[in-house]
């Protein structure tokens, strides 16, 4: 059974409905590879086949975000992110495939090469696109032109809310279920990107249910005003209190028992920017370890970990793998169509 919160809490189960989108439970295998004169073995979760035609940390959210939306009776999915948001892209995918229309309200990043594919995906797919940004009235008054009176459903930035974080403690509770079968060691730390804190905050969650001592690793991608230690107990506070209202059994107080480290030294010059240490990271991971990571958000995680190894820290380790590596199915002859994508994107397919 992959939905091991529900098997734990069965009145959480009944009450709170998911969509099945995701392939679950994801592998976990153990790579070894050498950094100088050292060899290491670490642990990785491939949340990057989480689905068979677009993987990542993403779909486990979208079970839940994606099931209340249709349980409200909406037509219409709208969300959040930067050009080639992969939050954006897998909400965009799966609203489709479950059959809503979806707004994507898309925002300008640093250029890069994923940015023209990611346009051109929101374009096959029949992608309302959105430009957001400029001052707090120009955003309000673009979301009432595109959400109100249309039947949407808005998920916030990332799907971090409290809804959304629920996926990530049934990945908790399923780490903890591999661990328990001795498909890996059961390891002192957990690498994992951290953008808007969904995920992280979920998964901290499931690892305090599941009674074990791991220190997750939340390795800040994002300006610090978006994701901080403040914010992530906040959320987490409120998931705990909201499934505890759902479900009595389930424990009201359990974010005061997770451990996260925030890694604040990772992010270089901010979202979306690449540096030495990132560009380092992901050769190792593509040489070494046989995987694609991105220079957004896994890459910066690897480097985390790759820089405490290299500090001469040997307990054993997990990666928590949250980029896609299913290849999105994009025509790369697609030209933008100026009559559905917004001028000012025009940047990205220079």
């Amino acid at each position: 059974m992959s939905n091991h919160l529900a098997r734990a809490f069965p009145l959480l189960g009944s009450r709170l409905a998911t969509m099945s989108l995701a392939d679950l439970p994801t592998p976990v295998s153990l790579a070894s590879f050498s950094t100088g004169a050292r060899r290491h073995t670490i642990s990785i979760k491939h949340d990057d086949v989480s689905g068979s035609a677009y993987g990542g940390n993403k779909l486990r959210k979208l079970e839940y975000i994606l099931q209340q939306a249709r349980d409200k009776g909406a037509k219409r999915v709208a969300t959040f992110g930067t050009i080639d948001s992969h939050h954006a892209v897998a909400t965009a995918y799966y609203a489709r495939h479950a059959g809503f229309e979806c707004t994507c309200f898309l925002m300008h990043q640093a250029p890069q090469p994923a940015a023209r594919k990611a346009l051109q995906f929101h374009l096959q797919n029949g992608t309302e696109i959105v430009r957001y940004g400029g001052t707090r009235h120009k955003r309000v008054n673009t979301m009432r032109k595109y959400a109100q009176g249309r039947n949407a459903w808005v998920v916030p930035i990332g799907g971090s809310s409290w809804r959304g974080a629920v996926g990530f403690i049934n990945a908790g509770l399923e780490i903890a279920a591999q661990i328990a079968a001795g498909d890996l060691p059961c390891p002192a730390r957990i690498y994992i990107a951290t953008g808007t804190m969904g995920t992280t905050a979920g998964l901290a969650l499931g690892l305090a249910l599941s009674g074990l001592s791991i220190e997750i690793q939340a390795v800040r991608v994002t300006e610090e005003m978006v994701a901080n230690e403040f914010a992530l107990h906040k959320l987490m506070n409120k998931t705990a209190t909201m499934l505890h209202a759902i479900d009595p059994a389930f424990p009201a107080d359990l974010a005061q028992r997770t451990s996260v480290r925030f890694r604040n030294e990772f992010v270089g010059d901010g979202y979306a920017r690449t540096n030495d240490a990132t560009e380092r990271a992901i050769e190792v991971a593509r040489n070494e370890l046989g995987m694609s990571l991105e220079s957004t958000y896994t890459g910066k995680a690897m480097a985390a970990l790759l820089h405490d190894l290299s500090t001469g820290f040997d307990e054993p380790v997990l990666f928590w793998n949250t980029f896609s590596s299913r290849e999105l199915q994009v025509d790369a002859q697609l030209e933008p169509d100026y009559d559905r994508l917004p001028k000012e994107f025009a940047r990205y397919f220079d």
